[in-house]
């Protein structure tokens, strides 16, 4: 039996079920666990705490997969585990032909993230898509995709664990098919009313920002009439959302072409006027002062950009790239325009993020309100115990 036996006082964030044990918090390890292999984690003074998965190359040394002392880590555990997590998203989601099946620890299996997408007029099985980002996932991945297949009904299952995280976890960064059918180089899904082109073997995370959904929808709903930017558009997911909701003219900025060539594949698959969009091949922390100096303007401003911190250690530089790109989109922006502005770097929390937009919005000399606090949708959920899962956080603001 492998044990891991915490520090004295160490055991405070388990009774609070946070589910990360760090290197520095353990005292000992009896037994010599492969990475991946099942622990149990005790107290200093020998109580029950939870199973987990060792991860000996990893600062978060185990990540634990249950609270509860009888529940043993097998095969049924991840056929319970992963049954839930599909029957949430079929009781809390609708109206979309892409989900997040699972998200990691508040799903119960930290590491793991599993997309589905299901093609439109197509057979109705669709795709899923995984990222293994764990040493525990990554040991368990067969009775996970099993279990996957078992509860959708869907058989093709593709793995994007291309992801710099599991270089942490001694893990390589692979991709490839683990069940099924190789996936076509595009799936056409909808959203809100929207096709989207989906490359899942080559696009960002796997494929598109399912996360995005509800906040394409609030888009969707502000663009009539206006004139909208969209920076950091990649496939254009805001632009096509503004594109439906009536917007008279949309502006989207990206520095990869590929992904722009798609974004247009993705007006043509909708029937929307051309005319109305321009896409910009460039860099849009460049490209946004170029507006502004040009005397561009515009009615709603979408500033979605990549993940600017990767840790605690790029947090400054990270805020002041933000506070960058904030202080111009408030410059475009007419009088009541509209500013949606996040961030998906989870060492940026919502408060400081929010303290970045303030700051950006007093030195553009603008009268700014909040009007909304945005993020992830219901199929991202977030434990309590467990603020770390909150990565992404936008809001909507309102100019003078």
């Amino acid at each position: 039996m492998n044990i891991v036996t915490l520090k004295p006082s160490k055991e405070k964030s388990l009774l609070r079920r946070h589910p990360w044990v760090y290197a520095n918090a353990i005292d000992r390890v009896e037994g010599k666990p492969a990475p991946g292999a099942t622990v149990i984690v005790r107290a200093a003074d020998g109580r029950f705490l939870g199973r987990a998965a060792y991860s000996p190359h990893s600062q978060i040394r185990a990540r634990v997969w249950s609270f509860d002392e009888n529940e043993p880590i097998d095969h049924a555990f991840f056929k319970r585990r992963v049954q839930r997590a599909v029957a949430d998203r079929r009781a809390m989601v609708s109206g979309t032909g892409a989900v997040r099946l699972i998200f990691g620890e508040a799903d119960g299996l930290p590491g793991l993230i599993v997309d589905y997408y299901i093609e439109d007029g197509g057979d109705g099985r669709g795709q899923l898509v995984c990222q293994f980002m764990a040493a525990g996932v990554e040991a368990w991945k067969d009775a996970i995709v099993a279990a996957l297949t078992s509860a959708t009904g869907c058989p093709n299952v593709y793995e994007r664990s291309d992801v710099s995280i599991r270089e942490k976890e001694g893990l390589e960064q692979i991709t490839g098919l683990l069940a099924g059918d190789e996936p076509p180089a595009t799936i056409i899904t909808s959203e809100n009313g929207v096709r989207y082109h989906v490359d899942v073997r080559n696009g960002h995370k796997t494929g598109f920002y399912v996360d995005q959904r509800d906040n394409r929808a609030l888009v969707q709903t502000y663009a009539r009439e206006r004139e909208v930017l969209n920076c950091f558009c990649y496939t254009g997911g805001f632009s096509l959302a503004a594109m439906k909701g009536g917007a008279k003219r949309v502006v989207s900025i990206d520095s990869s072409g590929e992904a722009l060539a798609t974004a247009q594949k993705n007006v043509e698959a909708n029937g929307f006027d051309a005319a109305l969009a321009a896409w910009l091949d460039a860099d849009a922390f460049k490209t946004l002062r170029r507006l502004h100096d040009e005397g561009e303007r515009f009615d709603l401003v979408v500033l979605d950009p990549p993940k600017f911190a990767a840790s605690r250690e790029h947090v400054d530089r990270a805020a002041r790239a933000y506070k960058d790109i904030n202080l111009t989109g408030f410059k475009l922006l007419r009088p009541g325009g509209l500013l949606f502005t996040y961030s998906c770097s989870g060492a940026i929390d919502s408060a400081l993020f929010q303290k970045i937009v303030a700051g950006a919005a007093a030195d553009a000399r603008v009268d700014a309100r909040i009007l909304k606090r945005l993020g992830a949708g219901v199929d991202h959920p977030l434990l309590t115990a467990f603020p770390e899962g909150e990565y992404l956080k936008g809001l909507l603001l309102q100019i003078a």
